[in-house]
């Protein structure tokens, strides 16, 4: 698995050559530095760690200024794992950047979706509400029952109800990859990635056959 540390900047729109409109997400991917290179034979798996978004050393703690100091690198504010099969392949202080999904198809994102604060069940789990009419007053945006009659006297686990909306891990697999910009560190996918604009997504996918 090969992977790296993006920003998401928008969505815009790109033509094929057909002149068909291809919905896309922007994304700007790395450069990530290796900061730290993880082996089986000492830490039980193999890994690498990239870091993301340098920031000045008074905004870093003294453990986490020690940690890039090792590396010979200024402070990061974000760091992720990345599998590997390979850790010989790299170094620390090596930059990846987003020419490792060049021969990529697809890519597989995670993030952070919206927040949207505490929500009624109408907004976060498409209820209908009751009817507008026939004895029906100020409840018309209500869950209705929760109960179970007598047995089993409470509210069962997973009963729809209000409560906190977005703010969640999510995982969108398969994104095929239009354009890599290697220059410009930038990434066109097709379709949406979970956040808002500049959330901070994790991008990863299958490492290309050798040979």
């Amino acid at each position: 698995m090969i992977g790296l540390i993006g920003r998401k900047i928008g969505m815009t729109q790109v033509f094929d050559e057909g002149g068909a409109a291809i919905p896309v997400s922007v994304i700007e991917a790395g450069p990530c530095p290796v900061v730290q290179v993880k082996t089986e034979d000492r830490d039980g798996y193999n890994a690498i760690q990239l870091a993301f978004e340098e920031i000045r050393p008074t905004r870093a703690t003294l453990p986490r200024l020690g940690h890039f100091r090792k590396a010979g690198l200024p402070p990061y504010r974000y760091l992720q794992e990345f599998p590997v099969d390979d850790p010989g392949a790299f170094a620390a202080g090596q930059l990846v950047d987003v020419g490792i999904f060049k021969d990529s198809k697809t890519i597989d994102v995670t993030g952070r979706t919206k927040g949207r604060g505490f929500q009624g069940v109408i907004k976060r789990h498409k209820f209908k509400g009751l009817r507008a009419s026939h004895g029906v007053k100020k409840v018309h945006r209500a869950g209705g029952s929760i109960g179970s009659s007598a047995w089993p006297s409470r509210v069962r686990k997973g009963v729809r109800m209000a409560g906190q909306m977005g703010n969640k891990a999510h995982h969108v697999k398969n994104l095929t990859v239009v354009e890599v910009d290697v220059e410009n560190n930038i990434l066109l996918v097709r379709g949406a990635v979970p956040g808002p604009r500049n959330s901070i997504l994790r991008l990863t996918a299958p490492a290309p056959a050798q040979g």
